[in-house]
């Protein structure tokens, strides 16, 4: 069973940055993809970032530019580098590993204008 643990949230104002950690139970990372979800108020969880086992990224559209998902090397922990923040932003943050179906408990991203 794998578990994964979120941190690093929290408020900002506009323009301000955050970088999110999700630590897993294992090093599950280097063989591994995983999925970065945000769940804004009143709405449905979506993707805004991908990283496959082999390293290739996909980001939302709106997050393009601004976000930068990396993990490290001992392949346990993945980063969500959060630039330019934006009210629309807010949110949880949670991460997610299909192989497993693993989810984190999220943290909380609030982007104050």
């Amino acid at each position: 069973q794998v578990h994964l643990v979120e941190s690093g949230g929290g408020s900002v104002q506009t323009g301000g940055s955050l970088r999110l950690s999700c630590a897993a139970s294992g090093s599950i990372f280097s063989a591994n993809g995983m999925n970065w979800y945000r769940q804004g108020p009143g709405e449905y969880r979506e993707v805004v970032a991908t990283i496959n086992k082999y390293g290739s990224i996909v980001y939302k559209e709106s997050v393009r530019g601004r976000f930068t998902i990396s993990k490290d090397n001992a392949g346990n922990t993945v980063y969500l580098q959060m630039d330019s923040l934006r009210p629309e932003d807010t949110g949880v943050y949670i991460c997610n590993v299909p192989a497993f179906d693993a989810w984190g408990q999220g943290t909380q991203v609030t982007v104050s204008s």
